[in-house]
């Protein structure tokens, strides 16, 4: 540990100061946008990404490269400034364009938007959670990857973190579970500016914090975040030591500013024209230039080009000699097209009478983990209820990381988090289960997922009155319907074995999004050979899965409720009434497939329709017609064995036969 010789302290003075520049510039022009956070955090990002941060910005996606998450994304003109300075694809233009339509810079960073963004962030922990799973990648795949000779994988997750971000639930979960891992490359440095949008955090906020997260196991330094020094030494430190690390950057908010600084008022707001020059001319930046850079700054920034394109080099070299059996690894976690036929794969169920799905979807991953490395999953406490942990696979632990299994204990909303943050790191298809009651705890990572098109797989069992006695608290009513609203999520509620494993196939061919597998408690007869489409017609959302010489009606269902749709296809026939039955699994892929197949099962010559799922009615009004009806469930479930309470909610094959009559009565 050196400390800055006085030439280089000058050199990232003014990089930090010319940060603070851009930042309120940026904001200015935007007449919106949060100006205090970069301001105050400049001089800790310079250290950080100047002195420590490993990066290639030639090639963002360097696999070895460190990971920087912008927890507290409000701030994200400290990140933009950075990424143009430090020669990413970030031009001066797209600083000038921030939050305007088009732009490489969005009010808060996007993932796949922004060359060198790693994760959306905005809500806040969010970005906690998500360096949480990528400091857990490092560690899984390091132990998988790496031999004595050739440690192919080698890297630190960074992460800025600000008041609000720890005052949110999903930083507790996460950090306490990093804690119990021990994941020692993993450093957050806490903008520690006691400044909340409300005003100080004196208003709410008074718990000591370091001490907290040494109770969850983590380091724990405090700082003077404006001591470039004192800054670059703690992060030396913090690498030094086996446990997650958490840097207190004492801050000021607004930084430079002479009315503003230290208040609230700058968190969220330009600071106007005037507050500008003298900010400018307190800083010692140029009043009269807008987005000013000199050449010291952007030299001194620009150094990062050439300094990560050799270690990207010196790392190429590294793969080129590892061992057959390292560079097989490494290309199969590097690749979205799978090496292996899943659909072979699959187990038959030929044998099986009946099988609740999450047992189906236990007995699919048993044979799909080992044959496929990029699997690692988990459960939110629920492990056996959930049927996630496949037969060959032990938990993940402190020390033996390359396990292929997390106990994510009572953790669902850090587990969404961290889960995002493994896909985010690359490498690895993450999945993870709980109730599908509880996906409510998890759904801003869920969102989050979709909206950054993340290949993640959700185990949600128990998924409806059909649990039974445990009641109303622990059965989904609107769970279905809210999770379906949810742009790019795909959503997959298997009728039986066969459409379960055939769903996990879909969802791991899936690249551009995440699937939730909605999966129930009760077993549901298997549909055999005879009954049941040779090819996998799971993946097109909705199907003809029993039909009838010119049908008079459909019937469309879901899940445990196709069952019942069967048998009143068969106690209509038997009064001479004939009826085609849709297995519809997931509406988006149904809605994703062409005109013409949707017609073919859904024709709309024939109107007479009723569609039954136990869950809220929400949205099969667009399935089944004006002419239609709907069973489902728009109250509150029951405390009974699940067969006495689909009796009493009508989710019956009586029920469904007598809709379907006073539907062609008119």
């Amino acid at each position: 540990m050196t400390h800055i010789d006085s030439r280089e302290l000058n050199n990232l003075q003014e990089m930090a100061k010319t940060i603070r520049g851009l930042s309120i510039d940026g904001v200015q022009k935007a007449n919106s946008g949060h100006p205090g956070m970069p301001m105050g955090m400049a001089d800790v990002a310079t250290v950080l990404w100047m002195r420590h941060l490993k990066h290639d910005p030639r090639d963002p996606k360097w696999f070895n490269r460190d990971r920087f998450v912008l927890s507290a994304g409000h701030g994200s003109m400290l990140l933009y400034s950075l990424l143009h300075l430090t020669g990413y694809d970030v031009s001066l233009d797209d600083l000038k364009n921030f939050r305007q339509w088009g732009s490489k810079t969005p009010g808060h960073p996007e993932y796949g938007h922004t060359p060198g963004v790693e994760t959306t962030t905005g809500p806040l922990g969010q970005g906690v959670a998500n360096a949480v799973g990528m400091a857990l990648a490092e560690a899984h795949l390091a132990e998988r990857l790496n031999t004595p000779e050739h440690r192919l994988l080698h890297h630190y997750t960074y992460v800025i973190a600000g008041d609000g971000c720890l005052m949110e639930g999903i930083s507790h979960e996460a950090a306490s579970l990093a804690g119990h891992l021990k994941l020692g490359k993993l450093i957050l440095l806490y903008d520690d500016n006691q400044i909340s949008i409300d005003g100080s955090t004196g208003l709410s906020f008074t718990e000591n914090v370091l001490q907290r997260f040494e109770a969850y196991g983590w380091h724990t330094q405090r700082v003077d975040g404006h001591d470039m020094n004192a800054v670059d030494q703690a992060i030396f430190k913090a690498r030094e030591d086996e446990r997650p690390s958490i840097i207190a950057c004492k801050t000021v908010i607004g930084f430079g500013s002479p009315h503003m600084a230290g208040t609230n008022k700058v968190h969220g707001s330009p600071l106007g024209a005037e507050e500008v020059k003298l900010t400018k001319e307190k800083l010692g930046l140029p009043a009269d230039k807008d987005f000013y850079i000199s050449e010291q700054a952007l030299e001194t920034a620009r150094g990062c080009v050439a300094r990560g394109a050799e270690l990207h080099r010196a790392w190429d070299e590294k793969v080129a000699t590892c061992s057959p059996e390292q560079a097989a690894l490494l290309k199969e976690l590097h690749t979205d097209n799978l090496s292996v036929d899943l659909e072979a794969l699959l187990p038959a169920f030929e044998d099986t009478d009946a099988l609740a799905t999450r047992a189906a979807s236990g007995k699919t991953l048993d044979v799909l983990v080992p044959a496929l490395p990029q699997l690692l999953g988990g459960s939110a406490d629920l492990t056996g209820s959930n049927n996630t942990l496949p037969k060959t696979e032990k938990g993940l632990e402190s020390g033996h990381y390359g396990n292929r299994y997390i106990y994510y204990g009572v953790r669902e909303h850090a587990m969404g988090g961290i889960m995002n943050g493994l896909a985010l790191h690359g490498g690895l298809i993450p999945y993870g289960g709980t109730f599908l009651v509880f996906s409510d705890y998890m759904r801003n990572s869920v969102r989050l997922a979709a909206m950054m098109g993340l290949r993640v797989i959700y185990v949600f069992t128990h998924d409806s009155i059909g649990l039974g006695e445990d009641g109303p608290t622990h059965q989904p009513i609107e769970h279905l319907t809210s999770l379906r609203l949810i742009p790019n999520l795909t959503v997959i509620r298997p009728a039986d074995a066969r459409e379960t494993a055939f769903a996990w196939k879909t969802a791991i061919e899936h690249t551009q999004g995440p699937t939730a597998l909605v999966l129930t408690r009760q077993k549901l007869p298997v549909m055999h050979e005879k009954d049941f489409p040779s090819v996998n017609l799971t993946e097109k959302g909705g199907y003809i899965l029993s039909d009838a010489d010119k049908p008079a009606a459909i019937i469309i269902a879901s899940g445990s409720e196709v069952e019942i749709a069967l048998l009143a296809q068969r106690q209509l026939s038997e009064e001479g009434i004939a009826t085609r039955v849709v297995s519809m699994p997931s509406t988006e892929l149904f809605d994703a497939q062409d005109t013409s197949y949707r017609e073919e099962v859904l024709p709309e010559a024939l109107s007479v329709r009723v569609a039954i799922e136990a869950g809220s009615t929400l949205g099969w009004h667009k399935y089944v017609g004006t002419r239609g009806r709907i069973i489902g469930i728009d109250r509150y479930g029951a405390s009974a064995p699940y067969k006495e309470i689909y009796k009493h909610y009508g989710m019956t094959a009586d029920a469904v036969a007598q809709a379907v009559k006073d539907s062609l009565k008119g």
